[in-house]
């Protein structure tokens, strides 16, 4: 990762994560790579990870993808099956 712009770097973390939780199907793997972000990662590299959406829309995974459009949407792990 040395070689890596910080952009590249956060993309490359945001994959890394999802990858992890990928076992655990698509739509809980979106949700606990959210939450993973919500709760370790700095508010200013979720802001520039989900400004780097659009930019980097090719090289994010679905899982990745999926907890970045929710996180940009501001919902919460579990709270779109509430109410």
């Amino acid at each position: 990762m040395s070689g890596m712009t910080n952009d590249e770097k956060l993309v490359y973390m945001v994959n890394q994560i999802a990858r992890n939780f990928g076992t655990l199907g698509h739509d809980d793997a979106v949700a606990a790579t959210e939450d993973h972000l919500l709760k370790f990662w700095d508010p200013r590299m979720k802001a520039r990870i989900v400004m780097l959406m659009a930019e980097h829309a090719g090289t994010l995974s679905p899982v990745a993808s999926g907890a970045l459009s929710r996180l940009r949407a501001g919902i919460g792990p579990g709270l779109a099956d509430a109410g």
